[in-house]
């Protein structure tokens, strides 16, 4: 078989997708207080044979604009996000063969909390359960978790590896073949194969055993998206799938070979890690109604002032002491984290100098990485020359709006790729990491 893309579909467990704007679309489901939301489009996701529905969270109503959540609210800027436990719980009852992913972080939760979690969704889903794992972001969700300020960026990363030495040794401390369950003799496991674990490190400390047996993937699926230096090494340690943002495609590929020299010199295969950006795609009968829909998109749903409550919370930054047509500054872009990233790739787009409007802009709207869009084939096209060019694997799909963004993907984009031999016509393996083509650990 010819190698073949991989799909996620990207998910907020609240009231919008990434898209800032996406509850105010005509067609859009706002029923998402309920598990018949989530499930719907689980079942879609897997009608388009994807391998993962992954959940991204914060801990934290955005609340760093104006030192308030009030624009948040007033706005719909993610002001619900709702416990992924028992989301995932539910999508897994009304679902078969797609992955389930969501985010905890290893700076606000405990390594045997999180172990325990995931080893269970992975049983309970026969295999399905991954772990998106992050250092979190900004002084709010501190502030929910008894803490003033967040964790310098450094601390957060050491911090993170041990964590994740305490959870795979956690993972690892039931070996397969442990559950005996002979009942003429009675006994149960065999304490052989079951083990301590005995870390103690800077951070925590874990005696384990787990008290939850090996998993059918041997661990859960590790996801991760550092886009620091300090961010791809951890990645190239740990994680399974990367996700990358990469507003064009000469960034992508220099991205992808950075991630993949970072894999091999943390001593692992390039070839067993998949490297995904995250995409949209606006698809239409016709090239014409596809634009239509995107200026729809770009032009009429976000309000200025709920991308810039998104904006200081996702980079620490208090954007409400700016007009929105104040230039972006030096000052300004030493101050925030990842302003200056942003700023610069807003620029690409410009021919005069950025405002905090042009920030507020990119943010909303679809300029944080590839826009596919056009009709089936020329979407297809799109996807195929990143997928084949050294770019990445496949990608992270966010929605515009939801579910119609999926189910217009999975009936008009999907076929097309089939057609073209870039993707799977039917589910293979048992467990996700089958599926990904993974080796069991």
């Amino acid at each position: 078989m010819s190698r073949q893309m991989t799909l996620v579909g990207f998910m907020q467990a609240g009231n919008v997708t990434v898209y800032s704007g996406s509850w105010r679309y005509p067609s859009a489901d706002l029923s998402f207080l309920s598990m018949d939301y989530y499930t719907r489009i689980a079942r879609t996701l897997e009608r388009g044979l994807f391998d993962l529905v992954f959940f991204d969270d914060r801990l934290a109503m955005p609340g760093v604009y104006g030192n308030s959540v009030a624009d948040a609210v007033r706005y719909g800027a993610r002001p619900v996000k709702l416990d992924l436990t028992a989301v995932l719980g539910g999508i897994v009852a009304a679902t078969e063969r797609i992955g389930v992913g969501a985010t905890y972080s290893t700076t606000y939760y405990d390594p045997f909390h999180v172990a325990r979690t995931f080893a269970t969704l992975d049983h309970l889903s026969g295999g399905r359960a991954a772990w998106n794992v992050v250092t979190s972001v900004n002084d709010s969700e501190a502030q929910n978790f008894g803490r003033d300020t967040h964790l310098g960026h450094d601390e957060r990363y050491d911090r993170a590896d041990e964590f994740l030495e305490a959870v795979t040794a956690l993972w690892d401390s039931w070996e397969d073949g442990a559950l005996v369950m002979d009942r003429p003799s009675g006994e149960f496991a065999d304490p052989d194969k079951v083990h301590e674990v005995g870390h103690r490190g800077e951070y925590f400390s874990v005696r384990g055993p787990l008290t939850v047996p090996r998993t059918p993937q041997g661990r859960p699926t590790i996801l991760q998206a550092g886009s620091s230096g300090r961010g791809r090494s951890f990645a190239g340690r740990w994680a399974d799938l990367v996700f990358t943002a990469a507003p064009g495609l000469a960034v992508a590929q220099r991205q992808y070979a950075e991630q993949r020299d970072a894999v091999a010199d943390a001593g692992r295969d390039p070839d067993q890690v998949r490297l995904l950006p995250m995409a949209y795609t606006v698809v239409g009968e016709t090239e014409a109604i596809a634009r239509e829909k995107e200026r729809l998109f770009l032009d009429e749903y976000v309000h200025p002032l709920a991308s810039l409550a998104l904006l200081s919370e996702v980079n620490n930054y208090d954007f409400s002491v700016h007009d929105l047509d104040d230039p972006v500054t030096e000052e300004m872009m030493a101050a925030g984290r990842g302003i200056r990233g942003l700023a610069e790739g807003v620029a690409r787009h410009l021919d005069r100098p950025v405002t905090v409007r042009d920030l507020a802009a990119h943010r909303a709207t679809l300029l944080q990485g590839p826009r596919f869009v056009g009709t089936p084939s020329q979407v297809a096209d799109g996807m195929e020359e990143w997928f084949r060019s050294g770019a990445c694997d496949g990608f992270v799909l966010a929605a515009t709006h939801l579910p119609g963004a999926f189910e217009e993907f999975v009936a008009m984009v999907v076929p097309e790729l089939q057609r073209r031999g870039l993707y799977r016509t039917s589910y293979e393996g048992t467990t996700l990491r089958d599926r990904l083509g993974l080796p069991r650990p």
